[in-house]
């Protein structure tokens, strides 16, 4: 068992606590890498080890005449529309490395650099899937102006989410609006961002740069599907529930090798489509 504890590079015997802390690292951080886990709606019910998780929308109550009920003798139920996501999409982040590579590769903090990288890794795959399920379900917009100014055309988009009414929703606070850009439009706009006083708090933020525009936040990002320039949608409307699994090192069978890494069960759904909109094709690789 002495082996296992090479992954710890010092070959003391902290391999599995080393391990695990730097995993520790990699869930803690997947609540802020992401820009999915920023958007995403976390008001969720259920047991996720279940296999679903649910999310509900309430129809807007209409009002009537006083005494309605009392005629009635009753008074109206409540109407919910429940959207089951189902933890059906499982990935694996696994390596294994050869005890000699250990003891000769001389490469100082390899458990550090790996699970960094599983990290990553897997903060991608959640963006990537995440903006296609956005841009899947939701809905095509285009500009009614011709040729409008970036600034103009966004505006548009933006009002096109605040104006929705249907059973659901009577219009939308625009501090509930985000829209995500790719980076050659969000450079475009990055300019006219700049010449608002006091709302143009731009900086890199990991894997993505963001501000505000006309009090709405905007990101550029680098994961949304090749060929769209930018998702317009409600916080929340996507759900993307995960559990994360820890596979601490482990003896290769009829080997030398040491293997080690993460399990991640998710799934992916829009929750709100009718508050999801998107310019630009999907380009089909």
């Amino acid at each position: 068992m002495a082996r296992l504890d090479a992954l710890s590079i010092d070959l003391r015997t902290t391999g599995k606590d080393k391990l695990a802390e730097e995993y520790g690292k990699v869930v803690e951080n997947l609540q802020h890498i992401p820009l999915a886990s920023q958007l995403k709606n976390t008001d969720l019910s259920g047991d996720p080890t279940s296999g679903t998780v649910e999310a509900k929308r309430f129809v807007n109550k209409v009002g009537k005449e006083y005494g309605t009920a009392r005629s009635a003798g009753k008074a109206d139920y409540i109407k919910a529309e429940p959207v089951v996501i189902a933890i059906n999409d499982d990935t694996e982040y696994l390596e294994e490395v050869e005890e000699k590579d250990l003891k000769t590769y001389g490469v100082a903090g390899l458990i550090e650099r790996r699970t960094k990288n599983h990290q990553d890794a897997l903060a991608v795959e959640l963006d990537t899937k995440f903006f296609a399920e956005a841009v899947n379900e939701g809905t095509s917009f285009t500009s009614a102006a011709q040729n409008p100014s970036i600034e103009d055309e966004i505006e548009e988009a933006i009002q096109e989410i605040e104006t929705t009414k249907n059973d659901f929703v009577q219009g939308v606070p625009r501090n509930m609006i985000e829209v995500v850009m790719s980076p050659a439009y969000y450079g475009k706009l990055r300019n006219k961002i700049n010449s608002i006083s006091n709302s143009n708090e731009l900086g890199q933020v990991r894997n993505y740069e963001q501000g505000t525009f006309n009090n709405v936040n905007v990101y550029s990002n680098v994961f949304l599907p090749q060929g769209i320039n930018y998702v317009v949608m409600v916080k929340g409307a996507v759900a993307q529930p995960i559990m994360t699994s820890i596979y601490n090192p482990a003896k290769v069978d009829l080997s030398d090798a040491t293997a080690f890494g993460l399990f991640a069960y998710k799934g992916t759904k829009a929750v709100t489509p009718d508050l999801i909109i998107y310019n630009g094709s999907v380009v089909s690789l």
